[in-house]
């Protein structure tokens, strides 16, 4: 099945999958794998790998379902269980709790949504969203019991905050990626600009959300008010003495500077074995891997190296669901992006054209919506729009760079059950699915739409 009766199709899918798991409670990995093997066999993916006329081979779909499933642990996998490893050893010598404190003396103790929303907004500047999002994880969930604050609002925030700049602002690379297939890579400095500039109104936005959601839906780890104070004074004096600033921080703080250092590094194009060795110590997982050991040292000190095993042990016990449910959403991706879709969508893009800044950032939406990636939204609107911009009416390098944004916001609409990212914050966030959408899905479509309002008021403006 090819053309708009598989867009009709994929979008039946994706209703059925969420009455699947919100209605009928079938478990979300059974749910998304049985969609994916049925949407896949409709979309007209082989049984089996076939070889083409041209040599090549057009893969089966078991084959897409591996590529889809490893691809997903390739990517987030380790990452996921270094940051939730980090997280725990983190809550286990009071760190969490001192890290709470340093928040709040410096934002006060009644703001921390919109805190945790620009602690994100930063630290996703050089780091993924997936991976801001674990490693911050512990400060929000102490900041919840610090300051009685609704726990669904702090994951709402967190969670907006890390994906706005993960779709606006380089060194992340889907911006940098879109900017040099529209024909602005050496105008970043502009770029990162209008990247700042245009997450004023989705942070907005998201933290008006944020605390309305809020004060309706509850996640797992809400506990009554009254007791929080207490519990908070209970869970200090439980540790006796908390970690110094510097100790507490060094887990969290060098993985995210060694990854803004390999960025930067990237981004300036600089070479040499030093510059190899930024970009080694920068990657992810080795970034994460350092951290962890500032974490063992910190374990060290507290006295509770002891604990180490059964502190890994329940770490892997807690985030072998996560990583199992988000690779299933790697799979229906993997087969969205293997089906004719995409090639569909592009091939009509001319239709949409006459709507000029709205043009490209409904195409980047569609494409984010379809197969969940926003680098794949970002990367893949650019390539279709970059011969259009003519005719668009976009010439100037500010101009395009509005366009570049636009694609920005529509790669942020919507985050769902085919977004690993979505599965990272309803988990890691004690959220099921059914309040994941009510919350962190319904954000991402608030935050696109403010942002698009944004752009397209600039463009009104800048020429």
């Amino acid at each position: 099945m090819t053309g708009f009766p598989l867009i009709i199709i994929f979008i039946l899918a994706i209703v059925l999958m969420i009455v699947m798991i919100s209605r009928f409670k079938i478990h979300p990995f059974i749910s998304i794998m049985c969609i994916s093997l049925v949407l896949g066999l409709l979309a007209g993916i082989p049984i089996v790998d076939v070889t083409l006329e041209d040599g090549t081979t057009k893969a089966g779909i078991a084959t897409v379902i591996g590529q889809g499933f490893s691809g997903t642990f390739t990517s987030i996998g380790i990452v996921i269980i270094l940051g939730a490893l980090i997280g725990s050893i983190l809550e286990k010598t009071g760190a969490a709790l001192k890290l709470a404190d340093i928040v709040i003396k410096i934002v006060g103790k009644n703001h921390p949504v919109l805190a945790m929303e620009l602690m994100g907004w930063v630290v996703s500047i050089p780091v993924f969203c997936d991976s801001g999002f674990v490693i911050l994880n512990p400060i929000r969930k102490a900041l919840v019991k610090r300051t009685a604050t609704s726990s669904v609002a702090m994951t709402v925030g967190l969670a907006a905050g890390l994906f706005t700049s993960h779709v606006f602002i380089p060194p992340t690379p889907g911006p940098i990626a879109a900017a040099n297939t529209l024909g602005i890579g050496d105008n970043l400095l502009l770029v990162i600009g209008l990247g700042i500039v245009c997450s004023i109104c989705p942070l907005i936005a998201a933290y008006f959300y944020a605390t309305f959601i809020g004060k309706k839906v509850k996640a797992d780890d809400e506990f009554d008010t009254n007791a929080v104070s207490k519990t908070y004074e209970e869970l200090v004096a439980e540790y006796g003495k908390l970690p110094n600033g510097f100790s507490a921080l060094a887990p969290i703080i060098v993985p995210i500077i060694l990854m803004a250092l390999s960025s930067i590094v990237t981004m300036a194009k600089v070479t040499g074995a030093g510059a190899s060795i930024c970009k080694f110590l920068g990657t992810p997982i080795i970034a994460l891997a350092v951290g962890t050991i500032f974490a063992v040292i910190q374990l060290c000190g507290a006295k509770k190296i002891d604990e180490f095993y059964d502190i890994v042990n329940d770490t892997l016990k807690t985030v072998g669901p996560i990583l199992f449910i988000t690779a299933a959403g790697g799979v229906l991706g993997k087969v969205i992006a293997s089906s004719d879709m995409v090639n569909y969508i592009s091939e009509h893009a001319t239709v949409l054209s006459a709507m000029g800044i709205f043009f490209p950032f409904l195409l980047s939406a569609i494409l984010k919506s379809a197969q969940g990636s926003s680098t794949v939204a970002l990367t893949t609107t650019a390539g279709i729009v970059a011969p259009l911009l003519p005719v668009l009416g976009f010439t100037t390098p500010a101009q395009i760079t509005l366009v570049c944004m636009a694609i920005g916001a529509g790669a942020m609409t919507v985050s769902h059950a085919n977004d690993s990212y979505y599965w990272v914050v309803t988990n890691f966030g004690e959220m099921t699915p059914e309040r994941g959408y009510k919350t962190w899905t319904v954000a991402s479509l608030v935050m696109g739409i403010a942002a698009i309002i944004e752009i397209a008021i600039l463009s009104l403006f800048i020429h």
